[in-house]
Formats: C-alpha cells, structure tokens, sequence
C-alpha cells in the first residue's frame, strides 16, 4: 500500500511537474506571440501612420509648388508688362531724340547752304575783282614801263648837265644832309643844355649853398690803419713765435691774415671785415705793449680787445645819434651804426659819412618846410646795409632796408634806404633830400680817396673811352681822373661836330664809368701848320 501510494504521489508529483513546465513554456511561447503581435501592429500602425504623414506632407509640398508657380507667373507676368512699358518709353524717347537730331541737321545742313551761297557770292565778286585789278595791274605796269623809260631819259639828261653820274649825285645829297643834321643837332644839345643848366642852378644853388655853409663837417675823415708799428725788427721774431704758433693762433682768433715782411718796424694786417681787423690791431697793440706774447695770452688779448671794440662800436653809434639829434632808433641799428665807424668807402669813413648826410638832409628839409626829423632819420640810416655788406649777400641799399624793416622802422625810413641810390621811386621829398645830400657830401672836394690801383684804372678807362671815337687824335686825363682833355684831328671834326662829339664822349663816360663827383671835358681842336727854313 505504502509502495502504491509512494509510486502514486511520485507520479503524481511528475504529472504535476510536467504540467508546470509545459505551461511555462506555453506561458513563454504565448509571451514571444504576444510580442511579435505587438511589434507586427506596432509596425503596420507606424506605416499606416507615417504613410499618412507622408501624403499629408505630400499635399502640402503640392500646394507650396503650385502657389510659388502662380506666383512666379504673376511675378513675371507683371515684369514682362513693365519690360514693355520701359521699351516703349525708351523708344518714344529715341524718337523725340532722333526727330531732335534729324531737325537739327536739317537746320545745319540749310545754313551750310546759306553759306555755300554766300561763298558763291563772294567768289564771284572776288573773281570780278580780280579781273578788274588784272585789268589795273596791266595798266599799271604799262605805266611803269613808260615812267621808267622817261626816268631812265630824264637821268640820263641830269647826268649829262650835271656831269655826274647817280651814285656820285647820291653821295653828294647825303653828305649834305648829313652835315645839316649835325649842324642842327649841335645847336640843339647847346640850346638844351644852356637852358637845363641856367634852370638848375636857379633852383638848387640858393639851397644847396645854404646848407653846405650850415653844415661844419670836416673835409677829412679818418680811416683805419691796418700797420701796426714795431719798437723793434726783432718783435717779428716773437710775433711769429717758435715754428710760427704764435701768429697762427692770432690768425685764427681774429681772423686776420699778418703779413710780416721786410717792412722796417711794421706789421701788415689783411682782412676784409674792417672790425675783425680793428680787434686784431688792438689785441696785437696790447701784446706788443706787454711784450708776453705765447697762444693763451693771445687769446686773452684777443677777448679783451674784442670787448673794448664793442664798446667803442656801441659808443660811437649813440654818439652818432647824439650829435645828429635822432632818437628812439633799435638798440642793434645803433651797434650797426657803430660798425660803419671802421667801414670806409672810397677812403671816406661811412659813419662820418652818414652823420653829415644826415646833418646836409635836415638843413635841406628846414628849408624847404618839411619832415626834418624823418631826413635827419633817414640820411643817418641811409648807409646801415654797409655795416654787413661784407656778410650779407647783395646790395647795400637792398641789404639796408631789409634790416629797417627786420628791426621796425617805418616805411619812409625803408623807401629812403632803398631809393637813395635812384634802385626804386621815392615816395616823399624826405627821400629825395637824403639822396641828394648824399650825391653832395660824395662829391665835395676832398670827400673821398681812392687806392693807387683803382686810381690808375680808372684813368686808363677815362682815356680808353675817348680815343674810341672817330675823329680823336690824342687826349690826356688830368686833375686827378676830374678833367679829361682832348684833342681832334681838325681836318676830320669842325667847330660845330665838336660840341657834338664832346656831348657824346661825355654821355659815354657817364654810362661806362664810375667816379666819385664829375669830370670835366675840354675838347681842343686846333690846326697847325710847320715850316722849316733852310
């Protein structure tokens, strides 16, 4: 019983078993068909879904299409109307502008008609012009013809009564009118020149006069020595110094040039600026003097002498302005003003000069009732540019009146400057006193000296210039270069071509020449005649 049921309960248990593990896998296989349905209808409804979204997006994608054609037609429909509308407007305008152009060629073409008709016109009247001076041409040539032929008689005839031929009748009238010409042109230039010196000595020597009297400067002016003198030939020696260091230094400081020769107890400076000069003369004074000369103390010299030049040059510009009574002038136009007292011009001192241009143009202006301040101002001025012409490029009249307007004088003060010399207009009869008050101071006798050189040249020029003309024999400059005498051949130049040839000889030494004051011309025509007995 107990083994039955045991086996019973054992087959139980396996039936039992059994059932369980196949409803497991019934359960298994049920869950795998439940999947694979689920994904079967998931996929078939994500078809039939997305099939849907696809035909929606489709009809969508339609519409757009169709709506962007519709648009684009009527888009091309409405530039199409406006393409024609720009044609034809276009073409009305090349219309209006081809009809303009046709109209205006038309107008051209009809006046370049006018004209053809108007060149016809005047071609036929030129052609019957031309016939008619054809027509006188000939008859006039005929006319030539037979007046030739009666000159060529009446010639002939002349020649025959006068018994001379044409050229030889030519020369004779042309000598003869020459001869008249120069006997009129002398008795001109005398008359003009009578009546211009008998007008201008009235009018200036009353003032002239007065002024010279009333203005008491000295007919001699002092200029500056360039020799220094020596106690000793033996000074040479130390001025030289040991391998010539001594002059060397001095040379370079003051740059000056010492010319040491065998010039007895004298030593010779050379330069062109006369105030270099003066402080190399002074500084060589105070060494001479100490009698130590070696390169330091030179050039402790050389300082002192320049400071003691300043002052003089300082000095003598406020003395200038002083005596001249002007005032208010620029503190370095007064130090220029000093500087002319070593400048000399013709061997007359500038700033001597100046004074007394000053003094002549204030007496002349008191005179004649006006400015006497501004001459007096002016004539002191009137040489500043001669202070620094040796520095300054160009003229001194030029380079004068720059340093007028540089340190604010007015503008007469400049026009006297620049006009003083005649370079421009002046502007006020101030001006034209300073420049005659400087032609006097110039020219007054004794005024001015000249080196040997320049005097010698200038009287060769003086003699060159008369025997250049036709008709001179010999002439002589005389009265130191103030008078040149000369002497005519007589059979060549007669009474009358004298004053004309002095006239002429005259003018040419005016514009060739250059001389302080003027100088007289005395032509000598004379005819001699030699005998000897035998």
């Amino acid at each position: 019983m107990t083994d039955s049921k045991t086996i019973y309960k054992i087959k139980r248990y396996d039936n039992i078993k059994k059932l369980g593990v196949s409803n497991i896998v019934v359960t298994i296989i049920a869950v795998i068909v439940a999947i694979l349905a689920g994904v079967a209808g998931g996929y078939m409804y994500r078809k039939q879904y997305g099939e849907k979204l696809i035909g929606s997006a489709e009809e969508k994608a339609n519409l757009i299409i169709a709506e962007a054609r519709e648009k684009t037609l009527a888009e091309k429909k409405e530039t199409l109307i406006e393409a024609k509308e720009e044609i034809h407007k276009l073409r009305q305008e090349l219309d209006n502008d081809t009809k303009e152009r046709r109209n205006e060629i038309s107008r051209q073409e009809q006046r370049i008609v006018q004209k053809e008709e108007n060149l016809d016109k005047k071609l036929e009247s030129i052609e019957k012009k031309e016939q008619l001076l054809s027509k006188k041409e000939a008859a006039l040539n005929e006319s030539q013809i037979k007046l030739d032929s009666m000159q060529e008689k009446e010639n002939a005839e002349m020649e025959r009564i006068a018994a001379l031929s044409r050229d030889e009748a030519r020369t004779i009238l042309m000598t003869e009118v020459e001869e008249g010409l120069k006997h009129e042109k002398a008795i001109k230039i005398k008359e003009c020149e009578a009546q211009i010196k008998d007008e201008a000595d009235k009018r200036a020597r009353d003032i002239l006069s007065l002024a010279i009297q009333r203005c008491a400067a000295d007919h001699v002016a002092e200029t500056t020595v360039s020799v220094v003198a020596l106690p000793s030939d033996d000074m040479k020696g130390r001025i030289i110094g040991r391998e010539g260091r001594n002059i060397r230094t001095l040379e370079t400081l003051t740059g000056i040039d010492l010319i040491i020769d065998d010039t007895p107890e004298a030593v010779i400076l050379s330069g062109f600026d006369p105030v270099r000069r003066e402080i190399a003369r002074v500084a060589l004074e105070k060494l001479i003097s100490d009698g130590r000369i070696h390169p330091a103390r030179i050039e402790e010299m050389v300082e002192k002498a320049t400071r003691d030049v300043e002052n003089r040059i300082k000095e003598a510009g406020e003395q200038a302005t002083f005596v001249v009574g002007v005032h208010g002038i620029h503190s370095e136009l007064i130090k220029l003003l000093g500087r002319l007292k070593y400048r000399t011009s013709y061997g007359q001192n500038v700033l001597d000069h100046s004074i007394e241009v000053a003094q002549l143009a204030g007496i002349l202006a008191s005179e004649l009732g006006v400015d006497v301040n501004l001459a007096k101002r002016g004539g002191l001025l009137h040489d500043i540019g001669k202070a620094v012409d040796h520095e300054v490029e160009g003229p001194h009249v030029t380079i004068g009146a720059d340093l007028a307007k540089r340190y604010r004088e007015n503008k007469n003060i400049i026009n006297i400057i620049a006009s003083h010399h005649g370079d421009i207009e002046a502007n006020t009869v101030e001006a034209v006193l300073v420049s005659a008050a400087d032609a006097v101071s110039a020219a007054r006798p004794g005024a001015r000296r000249e080196s040997l050189e320049m005097y010698l040249k200038r009287l060769k020029m003086l003699e060159d210039i008369a025997e250049s003309f036709e008709g001179v024999e010999r002439c002589f400059a005389i009265q130191a270069g103030r008078e040149i005498r000369v002497m005519v051949k007589p059979d060549r130049i007669d009474d009358l071509e004298a004053v004309s040839l002095a006239h002429d000889i005259v003018k040419r030494i005016e514009k060739d020449l250059d001389y302080p004051g003027q100088i007289k011309t005395t032509l000598i025509r004379e005819t001699r005649v030699i005998d000897y007995a035998r």
